[in-house]
């Protein structure tokens, strides 16, 4: 059990009747009785079943795909290929929009979706899939970006040349100047590997047609993305197309992207005028892909005799996988917050993504950053060793401060990692462990943070990045909040009803919400970047005291005051009068008081019906150059991690015993949904850590696209996890809020690999840490020094 609290009083929180508090999830009741829907749980009357017919060849162009056997079958309902549904090419990122519905010529990995196949049950699909005969012109393929770059390697794609999807080179102060001062330079690299994000619910969409307009369920991350999306593919008018989204699964930046479940039940339905629900089984979610990118890190760091970093030199390849996606940001997300948690002004930083012909990857909790901050991380322990310095003295020398601005013009407004190392240093016993510890057991530091959502849209808009609704019942006893914010697991429901509750001065237990439906519920772009606490909560917060001042204004002529010397004689003004709880009051005198509903139900006589409005636009952030959109937000966390872990000498296998997090993330809306989001974090990164790695043969073909192949930790690996909180203010944030759940991931890879560094005295230089790699590496440095003594 993590702690509840631990705080530094840098500035105390002011007492609230809901924010702060741990209370019980809206969905609770839903998802443990089996209550609450998910996609695959709903059924429609007369209702098919569809599956993507997939790329059996990693690389090659299709001559012919026979569908006659397959369309003789009974049951089958429609069979759709590329030159059945529109051309027209679909992304996330506009400037990278380069892929189809289905491949219209050429397959670009193995699986790859080259049409679609509807039928009566999911026993017909499947025995259809089985008579499809394609044609294929094999073509030369690339599995690495190393063979990507190659001279007269194959060209996946005609608009990148050379297999580079993206290509950054930025600098920021004087790196040369940077160079000549540094008392000392180090230059290490470091290398991470593919994961996938590992959410329970595989992508499943039900899509139906009503006249014009489509209805699409799906699981996904965002209503407003997903209804923009299809609109645009299949050349609709928004408001055409309706969106909603059951309870979600999962997601972690695995549900962002258009799957191709979404494009094929829109196709599908629209061709056999019925409901059709597309599925993803768990071998397809790998090969949808969407997941962590594979990267090559080489970090060359200056720093003066005391460790004061006075330039780094940062080189990233990442490999990209078949198509764009979320890539083009991931790709500058890998060197953009560098300058967020590190203070120094001399930085240049050059990232080449290249396509390959594997399943393309894309955004995955902490997007870009874990395997970056694992590498300088890394690279940094490094260089306190060089110096005969402590890890985290050297992270207390160089860390970013509040109130300052990054060189590549990020503003940061509350900032307090110095006292996240600080803290986490004293509760872990780091000073009596670091250096101290028997062989095979060691100790380590990471440091992490990440945006509170994107300072930009992804793509070019004017529209508010959130938008809030309240309306009260004509009796005035419930309430509902109106959003298009995504509940995938992390508790943003509560979280908004919540701030809902403080913001009214009404009853938590009497507000539902009503989200995810692009119908009934108001714009929100959904669950990405750690947004929605802060800009729907923003959206959310100001519909609430849209409310109370209109509840204000009308209790203060309705509310009694006395005359013979009570609180005083004459008519109350609103800004006399306060509410909480559910009741009006004076505050001079709380004894004078009305119920909420009282108040509620004679507005509703008197005006109609009671609404708050709110909205959130996080205004113009960032700066200028080229990319400078890519880690703008209106707040930054900050994090501290450290790692024990037990290596076994003999065989490499490690363990981790215990971990400790102190996070930076701003008034704490509800505690125990924080720690859960700490406890998740680390799970997620231990796993990347010393066992996560998509694995694919020589042609490119999947080879552990399931749990029981790609380990992932359980309970029963997992350590004991001390969650601890500093009681920071964020001025951007309502009530000071600011982001947890991604930022709690950045830090992990690297304090877990600094603490088997530290057990075995060896770099094991590429994830994950396995112990075959962790034994190799014990091994060589063994023979090694025997040469050396020789």
């Amino acid at each position: 059990m993590s702690k509840e609290f631990s705080y530094l009083n840098l500035n105390k929180s002011a007492s609230y009747s809901y924010v702060g508090k741990n209370l019980k999830r809206v969905d609770m009741l839903d998802k443990v009785t089996g209550r609450g829907k998910y996609i695959d749980d709903l059924k429609f009357s007369n209702m098919l079943y569809a599956k993507l017919i997939r790329s059996t060849e990693a690389h090659a162009r299709i001559i012919n795909i026979d569908t006659s056997e397959a369309e003789k079958l009974p049951g089958v309902k429609a069979i759709i290929t590329a030159k059945d549904v529109p051309s027209i090419k679909y992304g996330l990122s506009p400037a990278r929009y380069d892929e189809n519905i289905f491949c219209t010529d050429t397959v670009k990995y193995y699986g790859d979706k080259i049409g679609a196949i509807a039928a009566i049950d999911e026993e017909t699909v499947y025995k259809a899939l089985k008579l499809i005969k394609v044609e294929y012109e094999v073509l030369p393929a690339v599995f690495t970006p190393a063979e990507a770059a190659k001279e007269g390697a194959p060209q996946i794609f005609e608009e990148y040349p050379g297999n580079v999807n993206t290509e950054i080179h930025l600098e920021f102060g004087d790196v040369e100047k940077g160079r000549q001062e540094a008392y000392h330079i180090r230059t290490d690299r470091l290398s991470g590997q593919r994961t996938l994000h590992g959410f329970i619910e595989p992508h499943c969409t039900i899509a139906y047609w009503k006249g014009k307009r489509v209805h699409v369920q799906s699981t996904h991350q965002s209503v407003h993305y997903l209804q923009h999306h299809i609109a645009r593919i299949f050349d609709m008018k928004e408001g055409d197309v309706r969106v909603t989204l059951p309870y979600v699964g999962g997601g972690f930046g695995g549900k962002v992207d258009i799957s191709g479940t979404d494009v094929a039940a829109v196709a599908l339905s629209k061709i056999t005028g019925q409901p059709v629900k597309v599925f993803f089984d768990l071998e397809e979610v790998w090969l949808n892909g969407r997941g962590r990118h594979g990267m090559d890190m080489k970090y060359t760091t200056g720093v003066t005799k005391e460790g004061k970093i006075v330039f780094v030199e940062a080189e990233v390849i990442l490999d990209g996988g078949a198509y764009s996606g979320l890539g083009v940001a991931t790709s500058y997300y890998t060197g953009s917050l560098l300058n967020v948690l590190y203070d120094f002004d001399n930085y240049k930083f050059d990232a080449y993504r290249y396509v390959t012909n594997l399943p393309p990857c894309g955004a995955q909790r902490g997007h870009g950053q874990p395997h970056p901050r694992y590498a300088f991380e890394s690279h940094l322990d490094h260089i306190a060793e060089d110096l005969g310095m402590d890890p985290i003295d050297i992270r207390i020398v160089n860390a970013r401060k509040a109130n300052t601005v990054t060189p590549n013009g990020y503003e940061v407004k509350s900032y307090y990692l110095k006292e996240a190392n600080e803290l986490a240093r004293d509760v872990s016993g780091w000073k009596e462990k670091k250096g101290k510890l028997p062989k095979g057991r060691g100790i380590g530091v990471g440091n992490g943070g990440f945006v509170t959502g994107a300072g930009f849209c992804m793509y070019r808009t004017d529209l508010p990045h959130s938008i809030g609704m309240i309306k009260i019942y004509d009796d005035g006893t419930h309430a509902i909040v109106y959003t298009q914010a995504v509940d995938i697991g992390q508790g943003s429901d509560t979280v908004l009803v919540q701030m809902a509750a403080e913001a009214m001065g009404f009853p938590y237990e009497d507000i539902t919400i009503c989200t995810r439906d692009s119908d009934l519920a108001t714009l929100d772009y959904g669950a990405y970047a750690s947004r929605q606490t802060l800009m729907a909560g923003w959206a959310v917060k100001r519909a609430g005291e849209d409310i109370k001042k209109k509840i204000l204004i009308q209790a203060a002529e309705m509310l009694k005051v006395k005359e013979d010397g009570g609180y005083r004689s004459g008519k109350l003004m609103p800004e006399e009068l306060d509410c909480k709880e559910g009741y009006v009051f004076v505050k001079q005198e709380p004894a004078v008081n009305i119920s909420f509903a009282e108040v509620a139900r004679a507005y509703f006589v008197k005006h109609g019906v009671l609404v708050g409005r709110g909205y959130y636009h996080p205004g113009k952030l960032g700066g200028s150059h080229k990319g400078a959109a890519v880690g703008t937000s209106p707040a930054y966390s900050s994090a501290t991690q450290i790692a024990e872990v037990e290596v076994d000498m003999e065989t490499g296998e490690t363990k981790v015993v215990g971990t400790w997090d102190v996070h930076d993330s701003g008034c704490v809306v509800n505690p125990q949904l924080l720690h859960g989001q700490v406890h998740g974090a680390f799970s997620m990164g231990i796993g990347e850590t010393i066992w996560e790695k998509v694995v694919f043969d020589e042609k490119g073909k999947l080879l552990n696209g399931n749990f029981a192949e790609y380990r992932m930790p359980t309970a029963l690996d997992m350590p004991h996890v001390e969650s601890l909180v500093l009681d920071t203010f964020e001025p951007n944030g309502p009530w000071g809020v600011k982001e947890v759940g991604e930022g709690a991931t950045t830090p992990t890879l690297g304090c877990v690999a600094n603490a088997v560094y530290d057990a075995i005295g060896v770099r094991v230089t590429d994830l994950p840490l396995t112990p075959e790699s962790i034994w190799r590496g014990i091994k060589e440095a063994e023979k090694a020094k025997e040469k050396e003594g020789k």
